[in-house]
C-alpha cells in the first residue's frame, strides 16, 4: 500500500508490474527478448491501428482500453519497456489518464497550483479555465484520443507539459506542508521530482518520433 507520483494517497491492490517471470509457467519459461520484443509489437500495432482509422469510436475504445482491460493489463503488456520507447511512452500516456480519472480532484488541485509559474507548460497541456476536475479529465482523454488522431509526438509533448505543471504544484504544495509541519512534504517532493523525470521522458521519445526511430 503505497502512494505514487502522480499525488494520490495509499492505494490497495497496487498494479503488479509486469517481470518476465511471470512467463516462467510456459514450457521454456521467459525470454527477455522476446518478451521484449512483444511489447514492442503490440505497441506498434496499437498506433497503427488508431492511427489508420478514421472512426471515433475506434479511437474511444483505445482511449479506453485501459478501462476496459484494466490498468494492471496494460502495466503487464509495457510497464517494464523502456522509458523511451513507443511502449514505454505508451504506459506513460496510460498512467497519467488512469491518474487523472482516478482522482481528479488532487489533480486539478496540483494543476491550479502550478499553473501561475509554469505559463508555457500550462499552454502546451491545454487543461480549459478554470481547471477543475471535468477539466483535467477531459484534457486526458483529449491528449491520449490525439495520439490516434493527431501528431503522436504533440500529445506525447502535451502530457509532458501536464507533468511539468503538475511537478511545481506538488513543489508548492510541499512548501505549503513544510511550513505547516506536516509529514507528506517530503512524499510531495520525491513525486514532483519523478514528474519531472517523466516530462523528460516523454519529450524525448516526441523527438525520437519526429526522427522516425521511436520503436
Amino acid at each position: 500500500m503505497s502512494g505514487n507520483q502522480y499525488g494520490e494517497g495509499p492505494r490497495h491492490h497496487k498494479p503488479k508490474p509486469f517481470a518476465p517471470a511471470d512467463f516462467e509457467v510456459f514450457s521454456g519459461g521467459a525470454d527477455p527478448a522476446r518478451v521484449s520484443e512483444a511489447a514492442h509489437l503490440a505497441a506498434q500495432a496499437l498506433v497503427h491501428r488508431g492511427r489508420q482509422s478514421d472512426d471515433p469510436e475506434v479511437t474511444q475504445r483505445l482511449v479506453e482500453l485501459a478501462d476496459v482491460q484494466g490498468l494492471e493489463a496494460v502495466a503487464e503488456l509495457w510497464a517494464e519497456s523502456p522509458a523511451r520507447s513507443l511502449p514505454g511512452a505508451l504506459w506513460r500516456l496510460y498512467a497519467l489518464r488512469a491518474a487523472t480519472q482516478r482522482n481528479p480532484e488532487r489533480i486539478a488541485a496540483y494543476f491550479k497550483a502550478g499553473k501561475e509559474t509554469a505559463q508555457v507548460s500550462n499552454v502546451v497541456a491545454g487543461v480549459a479555465e478554470p481547471p477543475g476536475e471535468k477539466e483535467v479529465q477531459d484534457m486526458a482523454n483529449t491528449i491520449l484520443s490525439g495520439a490516434f488522431e493527431g501528431d503522436f509526438d504533440v500529445a506525447l509533448e502535451r502530457f509532458a507539459a501536464f507533468c511539468r505543471v503538475l511537478a511545481l504544484g506538488q513543489a508548492n504544495h510541499a512548501d505549503a506542508a513544510e511550513h505547516s509541519g506536516e509529514t507528506n512534504a517530503a512524499f510531495l517532493t520525491r513525486n514532483s521530482q519523478q514528474l519531472i523525470k517523466t516530462a523528460e521522458d516523454l519529450e524525448h521519445a516526441a523527438a525520437a518520433w519526429r526522427r522516425g526511430d521511436l520503436d
